[in-house]
């Protein structure tokens, strides 16, 4: 009880004063202009983080047709890389080169759907962090 006066004592004790000089009202212009520039800095990089993500995404589209058509064209019984020595490890790259190709290809598709779906998160929680920020 007689801590609670005490602070009570503490607190009508103090007196703020506030004064409207030209140099508060200059310093809250400063500093307001500091987070605009921040919010403008936040939404540029989120619009370039956006056209990243569409332009990655066109460019997998594209290549991974490219790859997919190219393998599908060529003959089963052809390999897609040969060596010029028929011995051990070479002759075995070579007779499975299509199934080497094919599995280098699907874990670099999924690395990439990953990655994507990474940046796709990162990005929406930038955008939950700027609103909370916003309206917080």
């Amino acid at each position: 009880m007689n801590k609670d006066k005490a602070l009570e004592e503490l607190f009508l004790a103090q007196k703020p004063h506030f004064d409207d000089s030209a140099a508060f009202m200059a310093s809250l212009t400063k500093r307001l202009d500091g987070v605009e520039f921040i919010k403008q800095h936040q939404e540029a990089t989120l619009r370039r983080y956006k056209m990243a993500m569409v332009v990655a995404f066109f460019v997998g589209i594209i290549s991974g047709a490219v790859t997919i058509a190219f393998i599908l064209s060529v003959p089963p019984e052809v390999p897609l890389f040969t060596f010029h020595v028929q011995t051990g490890i070479f002759l075995w790259l070579a007779e499975n080169s299509r199934m080497i190709v094919a599995t280098f290809l699907s874990l670099l598709m999924t690395l990439g759907i990953i990655c994507i779906v990474s940046n796709v998160q990162d990005i929406l929680h930038m955008l939950n962090n700027q609103q909370s920020y916003k309206y917080g």
